[in-house]
């Protein structure tokens, strides 16, 4: 008899990504291999004066990889839990090694002793290495976006410090729902609605494994395996933005609209990806043409561009001067556009992170002030 449906789904999910993980591993290894090999007959040539590149005795054999590290950021939780058993029990079957992070925000009372439990459910799992890393939580962007900041600053310079492969993230379809309308509140755009990708972060680092499963398979991989689950009190807390979304918002709209909600916004999630990932090819196309020979944004040749794509060229000039990413919304661009399609002798606009865009001379003048 196999194992229950919940933690079927869960393994099959965090496999493929694995095995994804390892072909990747593979083909960057062989590349590095051809490459010594490559320098190794260099060498031989050199040394027995013939020319380079010319017939030489083969390299020596490649060495051999050691087994690449994936970690698992584990909150406790049943989405970050069930994935962390997945990863437990698949790693055994591969070529690789398995570990842990959970990171203390301490924005609760005994949040270090939870993160104790953390650490030790992880390797009871048989992960290895786990640590508990803790953070400092800012304010800049609102509570959520710093906790997020830390938290993915905190895993960056674990995945360093491990030379981890990849680190598994446990968002769900349910989250990657709630970041749609999130993004949809917020009026950001395409890109906004995309949600989260399955792969992110520097070279891929970031893997979304249960971005197609819901909610509750996590939940019940974990009771069928007796899997203890913290539930986080901020998860219900009305003063946060997404608490409120995921407790009322979105059990309003399937209320109104009927089930099928969440699935339908993932859906909406994958084609506004899409979207963006061709209209931010074209824009990084188109970027190199609108330039003058300073490399000054020229304001005529950035009216001729469609919207979508100038927009695009224009918040990447923002972000490139200095301003944050995730308190750049779509308002900020477009009044940096208009300093483009309706000149009429504004004024310098303040953007977030003290830059300063302004219109000298036909061109786009966007510095940090």
């Amino acid at each position: 008899m196999g194992p229950h449906p919940a933690v079927a789904a869960i393994r099959l999910a965090v496999r493929r990504v694995l095995h994804d993980v390892l072909n990747e591993q593979s083909r960057d290894h062989s590349r590095d291999d051809h490459s010594r090999a490559d320098r190794s007959r260099d060498r031989e040539a050199v040394a027995a004066g013939v020319t380079a590149g010319a017939p030489t005795a083969s390299a020596s054999g490649a060495r051999t990889a050691p087994e690449p590290l994936v970690l698992v950021a584990c909150s406790g939780g049943a989405d970050s839990m069930a994935l962390a058993s997945a990863l437990a029990f698949e790693s055994r079957k591969l070529s690789l090694r398995a570990g842990g992070i959970t990171v203390d925000h301490g924005l609760q009372y005994g949040s270090d002793l939870r993160a104790a439990e953390v650490v030790s459910r992880m390797t009871g799992l048989g992960l290895d290495p786990v640590e508990s890393v803790a953070v400092h939580v800012g304010r800049e962007g609102g509570p959520e976006a710093a906790a997020r900041d830390a938290r993915y600053a905190a895993l960056d310079a674990a995945a360093e410090r491990h030379g981890a492969a990849a680190v598994l993230l446990g968002h769900t379809r349910d989250d990657q729902a709630e970041t749609v309308l999130l993004g949809l509140a917020r009026g950001s755009g395409t890109r906004s609605l995309s949600g989260m990708a399955a792969v992110s972060g520097a070279a891929g680092r970031y893997r979304r494994p249960f971005l197609e499963l819901d909610r509750q398979t996590a939940r019940k991989a974990c009771m069928v395996q007796s899997l203890p689950v913290w539930d986080d009190p901020h998860n219900a807390d009305p003063a946060y933005t997404r608490s409120r979304l995921r407790q009322e918002g979105l059990p309003a709209l399937e209320k109104a609209l009927g089930k099928g909600v969440v699935e339908a916004l993932a859906r909406t999630a994958q084609l506004s990806r899409d979207d963006a990932d061709a209209l931010d090819a074209w824009a990084l196309q188109a970027e190199a043409t609108v330039r003058d020979e300073t490399g000054l944004l020229e304001c005529a040749k950035l009216y001729a561009l469609p919207p979508a794509v100038r927009r695009r060229i224009v918040r990447r000039e923002v972000i490139g001067a200095g301003a944050p990413a995730g308190s750049l919304f779509a308002r900020h661009v477009e009044e940096v556009d208009k300093l483009i399609t309706s000149w009429r002798g504004q004024r310098a606009i303040n953007l977030p992170g003290r830059v300063v865009a302004r219109r000298q001379g036909g061109r786009l003048v966007i510095r940090q002030s």
